[in-house]
């Protein structure tokens, strides 16, 4: 029996000791640094494939939306805008991709047995979430940017003069024109699509179910654009003058009067508001895509409230009737698909240490705000007397600095989950050695 316990003791001691620095979450920029080192050049070539091909898809839908037979070029122009998007999905996916391999945990599933898994597998995965994430926080909104610009460039003096002569030649307005006619019944097709490739991805069935379904989700939205703003704009007065929407103004407007520091408070959460969500909330979303590419995310809102005192409401609602649950199914749609995935993520992270994330978002708030010094700084290096020639450096600089930003932003998103994720098995293997074995 002596001998025996003197074998255990080392046993019991071997867990501290790989807990080592490395896995510290203030190791986080090294580790990240770590992985850029790494796979740079795996992660430069993805980048600058995606930024290429991006260039290329809008440059071409400017061009498209030019011309006779405008409603069937605009139809076209979405299209073409809508594989911008998964363009900027395929990029991102392949970018957290080919970094996994440096990852301490994939070194340990692969000990443990785990097959690797296709690109293809972890893209299809990932392209629903990825689709609703990048409508609902707005990153689409720099997509759309992006081709009024590139629009605005290809014929800059046709802008300037409809800006005087009150004319509309559609320059920058590719996006906008569509007849709501024609958005709607493109809407209509891109809705099957979803639906249909959307239930074969839950069936689980064919290899690109989820891309397919993705396509159709972002085909949906970006045509019903025009169809939705139409309906709005002819409805927007009589929405105004409804009961319960004047009932409302009419009691913010009582209690800015009557409740002491309502007025200030409503405008300093104001002020605060959007700074919590690029501090917070965007890193978080980022991580999420990071999360769902290393195969490590349930999507559902049960998995989220696991463990929870909601997981018992959630037993009684499923006790309801179907219409209930459809009903609070569709009234919920908007903030399951903006809030559940990143409170998946966070409860993550978390468990595998507070400080971790916030050392992540602070990392990622500096690479930001470090972003735009660099551009300032590029600009101003590049900068010169001769007229017009920010045309040919301006493009060079932006690239350099999103090239930068953007490759340590993936690194810090993979040593996050890393970090994350290598903590919580060390730490559940620790708690398996350290159960007492049953009696026999």
């Amino acid at each position: 029996m002596s001998g025996t316990s003197a074998l255990a003791a080392p046993r019991q001691d071997a867990a501290p000791r790989r807990a080592s620095w490395t896995i510290s979450p203030y190791a986080l920029p090294l580790n990240a640094l770590r992985i850029l080192a790494r796979c740079a050049l795996p992660l430069i070539l993805w980048f600058s494939a995606g930024r290429l091909v991006r260039w290329a898809l809008l440059l071409l839908a400017a061009t498209i939306s030019h011309g006779s037979w405008y409603q069937a070029r605009l139809v076209l122009t979405m299209f073409l805008f809508t594989l911008v998007v998964m363009t900027s999905l395929a990029t991102t996916v392949g970018m957290l991709y080919v970094v996994r391999e440096a990852l301490m945990e994939t070194q340990a599933r692969r000990a443990g047995g785990e097959a690797k898994e296709s690109l293809l597998n972890a893209l299809n995965r990932t392209a629903l979430v990825f689709a609703g994430i990048y409508t609902t926080w707005g990153f689409v909104a720099d997509d759309a940017r992006e081709f009024a610009d590139i629009d605005m460039m290809r014929q800059p003096d046709r802008y300037v003069l409809d800006a005087g002569s009150g004319n509309d030649s559609g320059v920058a307005a590719g996006l906008l024109n569509l007849d709501p006619k024609v958005s709607l019944a493109t809407m209509i097709v891109a809705y099957v699509v979803k639906w249909y490739f959307g239930r074969r991805h839950e069936a689980g069935e064919g290899r690109f179910s989820g891309i397919l379904a993705t396509f159709g989700e972002l085909a949906f939205a970006f045509y019903g654009l025009n169809a939705i703003a139409a309906a709005v704009g002819a409805r927007s007065d009589w929405i105004g003058q409804r009961s319960a929407v004047a009932a409302w103004h009419d009691f913010a407007a009582n209690a800015e009067e009557s409740v002491p520091g309502w007025k200030p408070a409503a405008e300093w959460l104001g002020g605060v508001w959007p700074h919590v969500v690029d501090a917070l909330a965007i890193p978080l979303t980022w991580l999420t895509i990071g999360i769902l590419v290393y195969g490590a995310y349930a999507e559902d809102t049960r998995t989220t409230i696991r463990g929870t005192r909601l997981e018992q409401a959630a037993v009684h609602l499923e006790r309801t009737h179907n219409w209930t649950r459809l009903a609070l199914a569709k009234l919920s749609a908007g903030w399951t698909a903006r809030w559940i995935p990143l409170l998946n993520s966070l409860r993550l992270t978390v468990s595998g240490g507070a400080p971790l994330f916030g050392l992540f978002a602070l990392c990622y708030v500096g690479l930001d705000i470090g972003g735009d010094y660099l551009l300032r700084a590029g600009r101003y290096l590049t900068a010169s007397e001769q007229p017009y020639l920010w045309f040919a450096t301006g493009e060079p600089v932006v690239y350099v600095v999103d090239l930068i930003v953007t490759l340590t932003t993936m690194c810090l998103i993979a040593a996050t989950f890393d970090l994350a994720a290598t903590r919580r098995r060390l730490i559940a293997g620790t708690g398996e050695r350290d159960r007492p074995a049953p009696s026999s």
